[in-house]
């Protein structure tokens, strides 16, 4: 018989080992989940979910697109909602400083972009976001802007372009160089658009004036964008703030669209947020219902061509002018802008106001898509550069007739004055 002193020590000594045992699992426990934690919040930095995703190659002077397909490289419990939600949601949960280095977007401290800038001196306007500046980075000249410290809504934006610019990039886009989340300020860093916004091309007090040929182009760069947005990312996006002073202009005057702050994902949850966009650009459907679609996308783009051809401004009763001309089939040379009169075909102007009409559609099924819009625009643009060419053959064999003739006139000269000296 074992004596009950030693069972009472046995049965100290298991019971200590089954609390060292439990404590070290505990403690275990507790690590894995703080890593799991950790891992959640940086999961956009350490792996992409396992799909096919548009890479970008971020950069000034940047412009290639392609996609290749990843897969997850760590297991994470509940990456299935992850993959179902957007980006949008992960930064509202999550560290709002880890940002996707897969993305291929830099991140600059502050000093940096205060010296890029000669302390915040080279300001290049003001908008909803906050101030603008210039600023010079390695390899060249990029735009800065930097969230006011009081705007909440600001703060939303500059987390959706970051989220959304770090994998969308076409030559149509404004190219998003890096950011900076340093010392209590959030800015962002896109390539600089020396010919600034079209709302100031056409609004502004400057000398330069567009011509048909650029507002022709410019009308067919936009729409290569949002089809892009529409149609060529995954998933589709969608802009929601698509208004002339969006969209912005390089040295060569080629468009690209910019501000992404309000723009989402087509699979977006689907919660209304409140009435967002600019007045004058808004979709009266989605005045209505809240509902948001890519056709209220393409209304605003009608609105935007609108803007090319005549010059007025949304806010200014361009709507009444619009629904005043659409009366007769002449009637939008009536608001032609002045400045293009005498200066383009009347028959080009009237089938650019034709798409536009057709983006105005008050039934947003019956609007037609990007895709539809851009190949409208383009045969439009095709069948003027075939003409010019046309015009170019008459005129050159136009000039070689007079050419022949007078080679003729020449020798009939020479064949008089030998005449008459015989």
């Amino acid at each position: 018989m074992v004596p009950q002193a030693w069972l009472v020590v046995i049965g100290i000594s298991v019971g200590l080992a089954l609390g060292i045992l439990i404590a070290f699992l505990v403690f275990r426990g507790i690590r894995w989940y703080r890593k799991r934690a950790h891992l959640r919040r940086c999961a956009n930095e350490h792996s992409i979910p396992s799909t096919t995703l548009p890479i970008r190659t971020n950069g000034l002077g940047t412009s290639t697109e392609f996609s290749a397909s990843l897969t997850n490289s760590i297991t994470i419990e509940g990456s299935e909602q992850l993959h179902k939600s957007s980006q949008l949601s992960w930064w509202k949960s999550q560290n709002k400083d880890c940002i996707a280095s897969a993305s291929g977007i830099l991140r600059y401290s502050y000093k940096d972009i205060q010296k890029a800038t000669q302390n915040f001196t080279t300001i290049l306007g003001q908008g909803s976001f906050g101030p603008v500046y210039k600023a010079t980075l390695n390899p060249g000249e990029v735009a800065v802007k930097v969230l006011a410290s009081d705007s909440k809504q600001g703060e939303k934006e500059f987390q959706t372009e970051v989220s959304l610019l770090g994998r969308l990039h076409h030559r149509n886009l404004v190219n998003l160089v890096g950011y900076c989340v340093d010392k209590g300020q959030h800015m962002l860093i896109y390539e600089f658009m020396s010919n600034g916004s079209l709302a100031n091309l056409l609004y502004g007090e400057g000398e330069r004036i567009l011509s048909w040929d650029e507002r022709l182009q410019i009308a067919l760069d936009i729409s290569h964008g949002i089809e892009y947005l529409h149609e060529g990312a995954v998933p589709p996006v969608i802009h929601r703030d698509l208004k002339s002073a969006n969209i912005l202009l390089d040295r060569s005057m080629r468009a690209k669209v910019a501000d992404f702050g309000l723009s989402k994902e087509e699979v977006f949850d689907g919660r209304n947020s409140g009435l967002k966009g600019t007045y004058g650009y808004i979709d009266p459907v989605y005045i209505s219902t809240n509902n948001f679609t890519m056709k209220s996308d393409i209304y605003s783009f009608g609105i935007i061509i609108f803007e090319l051809i005549t010059s007025i401004h949304p806010q200014q009763n361009l709507m009444e002018y619009i629904n005043l001309a659409s009366m007769s089939h002449d009637g939008v040379d009536e608001i032609l802008d002045k400045k293009l009169v005498g200066e383009c075909n009347v028959d080009e102007v009237r089938g650019l106001a034709s798409i536009a009409h057709k983006c105005l559609h008050k039934l947003p099924r019956k609007r037609p898509s990007i895709a539809e819009v851009s190949q409208a625009i383009l045969k439009l643009k095709q069948r003027r550069l075939a003409k010019v060419d046309t015009m170019s053959f008459a005129s050159r064999d136009f000039s070689r007739a007079v050419s022949r003739i007078e080679d003729q006139q020449v020798e009939l000269r020479k064949m008089a004055s030998l005449k008459e000296s015989e």
